[in-house]
């Protein structure tokens, strides 16, 4: 069955609700969070943005531990109530770090060549598969040639348990889906154009039979 993906209508209502308890699902998006830190060259880094901010809770990571003092931070999202949670947390870097409300669609507003790391975490496994091709497209535009796409979600499992648990959140997910969120595990490698493209880092790994997936290419 095909998922039934959140409109942008009924995702922001659903994280509106979620507020800080989108912090809860730290016990499992941590290891791959963490996972990216080590693969993104964010050291480096002198333009970030993130693609679907929610509390900025990788935002402060990054600006706590990685970026450089003169590196600027951008970060958008559909929810209101994510935009409070995180320009309040972010609030000790400004004015070097803002995160402004957008409609949840790909960022075609951004200025091209805007950046040097494309972040998204947890984003894409919220959208239709066309729309996770469109928002790559778009990366790819406001990525500056070298600059890295940088990103995590829920993906296919990669043994026996996990791809049971993965079944059975899809399942649900193409039923009821504002139960989990909107999301459902997909694999983004295999819907990135291979001639813009270059992979620095896949991997998948399991947190509690969850299954993530931890991508990082370089933008040819």
């Amino acid at each position: 069955m095909k998922p039934r993906t959140l409109s942008h209508t009924e995702a922001r209502r659903a994280y509106d609700r979620i507020g800080r308890l989108q912090d809860t699902q730290a016990f499992y998006e941590d290891v791959a969070t963490s996972l990216l830190l080590q693969h993104g060259d964010f050291s480096s880094a002198q333009s970030v943005f993130e693609f679907g901010c929610g509390t900025g809770r990788f935002a402060q990571r990054l600006l706590e531990e990685q970026l450089p003092p003169d590196a600027r931070y951008r970060g958008v999202d559909l929810s209101p109530r994510m935009i409070g949670l995180a320009q309040a947390r972010l609030r000790p870097w400004a004015p070097r770090a803002e995160v402004r409300l957008t409609e949840g669609g790909p960022p075609g507003d951004e200025p091209s060549a805007s950046c040097d790391r494309f972040v998204s975490n947890y984003v894409f496994d919220l959208l239709a598969i066309e729309e996770i091709e469109a928002v790559l497209r778009e990366a790819h535009r406001m990525l500056q040639p070298g600059g890295l796409l940088c990103t995590t979600g829920l993906s296919t499992g990669i043994d026996p348990v996990s791809r049971a648990m993965a079944h059975a959140w899809s399942w649900l997910q193409s039923r009821v889906p504002s139960l989990v969120g909107g999301c459902r595990p997909v694999d983004v490698l295999p819907l990135l154009p291979a001639g813009g493209w270059e992979v620095r880092h896949h991997s998948k790994l399991v947190r509690f039979g969850l299954t993530s997936e931890v991508l990082v290419a370089r933008r040819r």
